[in-house]
């Protein structure tokens, strides 16, 4: 395996770890609960980060059916579990993994097409779309990165969300802060 594609699931894996014990502290119903209503819950995070990792890695890179509704993730409001959601975010690492464990440094490279809902583009106020064709292109090295950052800005969201969801001494990012 690549050291960068190495490196960033590593850091994802990290990143998963946190989420599952975050998750793992709290009852399904807290899961749930907004802080605020512009906020977003811990599940709505969990649907979002799953989508993204999907969007990205699976679909673009690994050229899988592009079968994501990003609105849904920030409109679901319960009904999925912690087990569920666990599952979801674990199913859709280890799908990542096999596809980016064989990425060769020729395609770290190569430009890949991340697709868009018509409907989920209009939202994110993008422009440039072509009649129902609604995509960005990137290259995979910089894909990589940024979905790694993003996978570890919402992690840390979720982290703090479950320490202000239920009060605990542990430390779930494993170091003391």
């Amino acid at each position: 395996m690549l050291d960068l594609t190495k490196n960033v699931l590593e850091d994802m894996n990290k990143q998963l770890d946190r989420i599952t014990k975050s998750l793992n502290q709290l009852e399904d119903d807290l899961i749930w609960k907004k802080m605020k209503d512009s906020m977003n819950s811990i599940g709505n995070l969990c649907l979002h980060l799953a989508g993204n990792e999907y969007q990205n890695f699976i679909s673009a890179i690994g050229n899988k059916p592009f079968i994501r509704e990003r609105s849904r993730e920030f409109n679901t409001d319960g009904g999925i579990s912690k087990d569920e959601l666990s599952n979801l975010l674990l199913r859709t690492r280890s799908e990542s993994e096999s596809i980016l464990s064989v990425l060769s440094e020729e395609d770290l490279k190569r430009e890949v097409i991340i697709r868009y809902d018509l409907e989920d583009w209009n939202r994110m106020l993008r422009v440039n779309a072509l009649e129902n064709e609604t995509y960005e292109v990137r290259v995979i090295s910089r894909l990589l990165v940024q979905v790694a950052a993003h996978y570890g800005y919402h992690a840390g969201q979720i982290v703090l969300l479950s320490k202000l969801l239920k009060d605990s001494n542990e430390h779930i990012t494993g170091q003391y802060h």
